[in-house]
């Protein structure tokens, strides 16, 4: 029995565990779910807002949670260097977005995501990018952040990258560009007639983050009944030995008694 008991312990104290941490990764998906929701709410109150001048909202420091999306509204030409941003989707298309850089009339450098050009059924992407205007021009677009991730995405080479980031294609640029960039509006896209789709903000959902929380808690509540149901399956295995020995034991003499 005492070796049964250990026994018992030792998987009490490992199912604890995984159902602590079945509990954390619950209250986890819990705190995405309330980030999802807060950018939500910031996205849909900030592409409404009235367009205010870029440098209100834009200066040395990174673009802040809550500028994105905020409407801006820019003055100047652009300056003729274009990307192709690959491995693009939107609206279930897959494709590219066009990002160009734009002089302002105040001489600050911004990246301008001028649309998103899909690609038709079995070709590449298109390699000819649309001209940008010429001449000065005012541009109404959205603010957004500068994209995260692996440094040789965001490095240009030969004007194409993966993620838009300004101190990289200003780097390989050898000029100082404007932290974040700025989305045309669709107003502005068709007013170039470029005949690119405009870049949709992101659809406000809650995603799986919900479900994946009730998940985990149900794997948390199976762990602590499995400590039950292992106790009970070793002791209904231990009253059978028990009684297999008892019926061996009392049949012992009556083979014994008819040997003789």
């Amino acid at each position: 029995m005492k070796r049964l008991v250990i026994r018992w312990v030792a998987l009490a104290v490992f199912l604890v565990l995984l159902a602590y941490t079945f509990v954390q990764l619950g209250e986890w998906q819990l705190r995405r779910l309330d980030e999802r929701r807060a950018t939500n709410q910031t996205i849909l109150a900030n592409r409404d807002a009235v367009p205010v001048d870029y440098r209100q909202l834009m200066g040395s420091s990174p673009v802040p949670d809550g500028d994105r999306w905020r409407p801006v509204s820019l003055v100047g030409t652009y300056s003729g260097e274009q990307y192709q941003v690959r491995y693009r989707n939107q609206a279930d298309r897959p494709g590219i977005e066009v990002v160009a850089t734009f002089t302002t009339e105040h001489g600050d450098e911004v990246l301008v995501n001028r649309g998103f050009i899909p690609r038709q059924t079995g070709q590449p992407d298109t390699e000819d990018l649309p001209a940008t205007p010429a001449g000065p021009v005012e541009i109404v677009g959205h603010l957004l952040q500068d994209e995260r991730g692996n440094a040789n995405a965001a490095t240009p080479h030969e004007f194409k990258v993966r993620l838009i980031d300004s101190a990289r294609i200003g780097q390989s640029l050898g000029r100082e560009l404007l932290p974040g960039y700025v989305v045309l509006s669709p107003d502005d896209v068709v007013a170039e007639g470029s005949g690119m789709d405009p870049v949709q903000p992101p659809e406000p959902t809650e995603g799986n983050h919900f479900s994946y929380a009730l998940q985990w808690f149900a794997f948390s509540a199976i762990a602590v009944v499995g400590i039950a149901v292992l106790i009970r399956a070793d002791l209904a295995d231990r009253r059978k030995a028990q009684r297999r020995s008892a019926r061996s034991q009392h049949a012992e003499p009556v083979r014994s008694g008819a040997a003789r």
